[in-house]
């Protein structure tokens, strides 16, 4: 059975984050929400979590999951570098709306799909999902919603399509912007946009020092 926090009532929220951490550690999935759209998330090194995750949405390993992190500084240990265009992104746009796929480090022990050894990584800007974060730490993210369907923008919804598959709900309201994240993919020898979003070509061209069309023509 499913419990659902109404994280605009701060005993409930501390209830539901307590909640939420204890269903990560143990395995299981829980829904929170972002600064985009609601999540639906897991302890990132828990390869069953994230197997779990990938079977409530119906979607195969083709399609990795994302890593939501809670610091800047947490970045240094998920990738096998940090470039000086990802240091500038990073500071530029994160805590937001951007995602970066990078090298991930060899080290790592954890499988979140078919990732050919890189990863893509967000820090959102939500306080319901930073605060859970860092209690957790870096964790496998993807929409709440089952593949083919509408990303959930609100907690009710993502409840509606997952149902008792999510051990935990935060419900922080209807998301700000319900708009998907942009990525870039930071693998290659260039930066190339995968997927303009919340964050435009323009802002990037910006920090990048580069035109933005000539950005928006390596996607």
């Amino acid at each position: 059975m499913s419990a659902v926090f109404d994280c605009s009532d701060p005993d409930e929220r501390e209830a539901g984050i307590r909640a939420a951490v204890g269903a990560a550690r143990a395995g299981r999935l829980v829904v929170m929400p972002t600064d985009t759209v609601y999540g639906l998330g897991c302890d990132a090194f828990d390869s069953e979590a994230v197997a779990s995750l990938l079977a409530a949405k119906g979607r195969g390993r083709d399609m990795p999951v994302p890593v939501l992190v809670g610091s800047w500084h947490t970045v240094d240990g998920l990738v096998r570098s940090v470039s000086p265009q990802a240091r500038e992104l990073v500071q530029a746009f994160w805590p937001g709306g951007l995602s970066l796929v990078v090298e991930q480090a060899p080290s790592l022990a954890w499988d979140l799909g078919d990732t050919s050894g890189s990863v893509m990584i967000r820090m959102p800007l939500h306080p319901v999902a930073i605060e859970l974060l860092r209690e957790v730490g870096p964790m496998a993210v993807s929409s709440a919603n089952i593949s083919g369907h509408p990303p959930a923008t609100t907690a009710p919804e993502a409840r509606d399509q997952l149902q008792d598959k999510v051990s935990v709900y935060l419900d922080g309201g209807p998301a700000d912007h319900a708009v998907a994240s942009t990525i870039v993919d930071l693998t290659g020898p260039e930066p190339k946009i995968l997927r303009e979003g919340a964050i435009t070509a323009e802002h990037l061209a910006e920090v990048l020092d580069v035109d933005a069309e000539e950005l928006r023509s390596r996607s």
